[in-house]
Formats: structure tokens, C-alpha cells, sequence
């Protein structure tokens, strides 16, 4: 165990500090003191240039993520000194404040203190902001991918069910074994998108919304063999996530049948390609609205050339690009991007991003 995490801190360090162009005297002064630090403790602390880059290498190495080309551009928050719930809700308030802007979306990670024996923070959310789903007799009201955190939320924690399409959920939090603390998100650093099309004004009276920014706060961050089991990170969302997924889906808000009937599709035969004229439709929608309320997101078209862009770039420097093909191609139309016809390593890169179990 010991000796695990000697050699992943020494091969972090190494990274960090060749990338950073320190010198070979402080690259060997810092690997003593983080030696001294294990051999005595069990675990060492990053600094705070080594915890940023170690937080932007992170994104660097997601496999599963089309947006790298922006990694340099994380802003990383360090709350590791953080100790109590009230701390932990008041520093993630203040980053749903920060990377929503008024809708120009800042690439933002907030990082609490790292896991050790005597200290664990964990956020049980899956994302900061979500919407709740709750079981009716009719089916799912909401979203389905929320139904057990939704049930946690009521039947353990005491929340009170509004009972809406598209209600957001509040934040749990959880120091070491205590007992989980619950807290609504204030209205005030909320923002959704109504979503209407530019053609179809009846598309208004879906009454179809999305909040603005995906802070997802379930991951894990490792760097060096160090654990942080809460630090919730964000980009800007891509059009389909929201368009070709979230409303999309079949086990999600399933939009597609009811958008079909709308614009009068025959979508009683799969030749009519009902699926396909709705869904690119409801896409339409979705960056339509973002752009016009000013929100800012990317489209899949943009987003896979930005990442042909990333591959040149780090290509150039010496570096490879590992990545999950399955997660990479964009779910509208992915034979139009080139990450459709190129094969990718999936190999897994530290520093990252890994999910943990849920602790409820």
C-alpha cells in the first residue's frame, strides 16, 4: 500500500514538475519531502500548483470527454480546509454561482479535502443541480434517472416532494459517518432554459426546460494516489446531452413520440424515420434556446472539431490521445464527425476522474 503510493507520487510529481519546467534540485526536494510525509503519515497533501494541475491533467485524461480541448482553462477552487457541512453547502453554492456567470459558462472545479482514515466528504448528488423523479401510478413524473435518489431525499432525509416535472432536487452532503445534511439550492443561482424552437411555436407548450450548467459531484478525483471523493466539475454542456439523451431518451423524459405527433409524423412505421425528423427537432430546440437566453453550450458538430483540434495539439507536444469511442461519438448523426472513422486506446491516464459507489 505504502509503496503504491510512493511510486504514483513520485510519477505524478515527475509529470508535474518536467510540464512545469521546474528544476531537477526542486523536483528532488519535493519528491524528500513527500517520501518523509508517507513514510511517516501514511499519505501526503498536494500543493496548490500541483493540486491545479493535477485537476486539469484530470480532464486532460478523460477518456469519455469530447470538450478537452479547453483543460488549461479549468478553474480550479481549493475548499480542502473546509470542515463542517455549512462550509462544504456554502462553497458549492459559490460554485454554481461562478461557473453559471449569467450563462457564460465557466469550466470550474471545486476540491474538498482529500480521503484519509479520520476524513471523508462525500456529495451524494449526481450532479449539483438535477431534477427529481418520483414513481406514480401513471409512471415516472420527472426524471426517471432520479428516482432513487428522489425516494433517499423523501423517505430518509425528510425532504418535501413538490411533485413537478422539473423539480430540482437539494443537496445532500455527508462528512465521515454523520448523518447526511440536506439543503435546497437558492432560487436565485438557478438558471433553466425554456426550450421553444424557432419554427414550431407549439413547442412552447411542451413546457420543456434545462438548467444551465452539468456540475457533476458522484466522481471521484485521484491524482498521484490521492483520493478526493468530492470535487464536483463542470464544462458547458454539448446541444446533445440535453437533446439526443436527457429529453430523449425512452428511460428518461422521452420527448420523441409525443414531438413526432406534433409535427404529424407517421410514427407508427419505423420507415417514416419519425425518431430521427423529431429528434433533430427537439436538438434545434435546445441549442436554439441556450443560444438565444444567451447560455452558453456547443453543438456536436463544433465540439467534434474542437477535439480534432485537442488530438493536433497534444500530437504536436508528444502526447497520445487515449479515448472511449462509445462516449466520444456524438448520438445525432455520428458518422458526420471524423471521431466516427478513427479507432482510440482506451486507456485509462492518472490523474482522473473515477466513479465511486453510492453511498446511499
Amino acid at each position: 500500500m505504502i509503496n503504491d503510493l510512493l511510486k504514483e507520487a513520485e510519477e505524478f510529481i515527475r509529470s508535474c514538475f518536467r510540464e512545469l519546467n521546474k528544476t531537477e534540485q526542486e523536483l528532488e526536494n519535493r519528491l524528500d519531502e513527500i517520501n518523509q510525509q508517507i513514510l511517516s503519515q501514511g499519505y501526503y497533501g498536494h500543493t496548490a500548483v500541483e493540486l491545479e494541475y493535477g485537476a486539469k491533467v484530470a480532464w486532460r485524461n478523460s477518456n469519455r470527454c469530447i470538450g478537452r480541448l479547453f483543460w488549461d482553462h479549468l478553474t480550479v477552487i481549493d475548499k480542502r480546509s473546509v470542515n463542517t457541512e455549512e462550509e462544504i453547502i456554502e462553497a458549492l453554492f459559490e460554485h454554481i454561482e461562478y461557473a453559471t456567470n449569467k450563462g457564460r459558462i465557466r469550466p470550474t472545479i471545486t476540491i474538498f479535502s482529500q480521503k484519509a482514515p479520520n476524513k471523508t466528504v462525500r456529495i451524494w448528488n449526481h450532479q449539483l443541480v438535477r431534477y427529481a423523479g418520483y414513481k406514480t401510478e401513471q409512471g415516472v413524473l420527472g426524471d426517471p434517472h432520479s428516482v432513487s435518489f428522489t425516494e433517499t431525499c423523501i423517505n430518509h432525509l425528510g425532504w418535501e416532494p413538490k411533485f413537478g416535472k422539473f423539480d430540482v432536487l437539494p443537496l445532500v452532503i455527508q462528512i465521515n459517518e454523520n448523518h447526511p445534511k440536506l439543503v435546497e439550492i437558492p432560487e436565485i443561482l438557478l438558471l433553466d432554459v425554456p426550450i421553444r424552437h424557432p419554427q414550431y411555436k407549439w413547442f412552447e407548450d411542451l413546457n420543456l426546460k434545462w438548467y444551465a450548467v452539468p456540475i457533476i459531484s458522484d466522481m471521484i478525483l485521484e491524482i498521484g494516489g490521492i483520493t478526493y471523493s468530492a470535487a464536483p466539475f463542470n464544462g458547458w454542456y454539448m446541444g446533445t446531452e440535453i437533446g439526443a439523451r436527457n429529453l430523449a431518451d425512452e428511460l428518461r423524459y422521452n420527448m420523441l413520440p409525443q414531438i413526432g405527433n406534433l409535427m404529424e409524423l407517421d410514427t407508427k412505421s419505423n420507415i417514416s424515420l419519425w425518431k430521427d425528423r423529431a429528434l433533430l427537432e427537439l436538438n434545434t430546440a435546445v441549442l436554439h434556446s441556450f443560444k438565444e437566453d444567451g447560455v452558453s453550450i456547443v453543438d456536436h458538430h463544433t465540439a467534434a472539431q474542437q477535439f480534432k483540434k485537442f488530438e493536433e495539439k497534444e500530437m504536436e507536444i508528444g502526447r497520445s490521445v487515449s479515448g472511449d469511442w462509445t462516449w466520444l461519438i456524438p448520438p445525432l448523426a455520428p458518422a458526420t464527425t471524423h471521431i466516427f472513422h478513427k479507432p482510440y486506446t482506451n486507456e485509462i491516464i492518472k490523474p482522473n476522474y473515477f466513479y465511486q459507489p453510492k453511498p446511499y
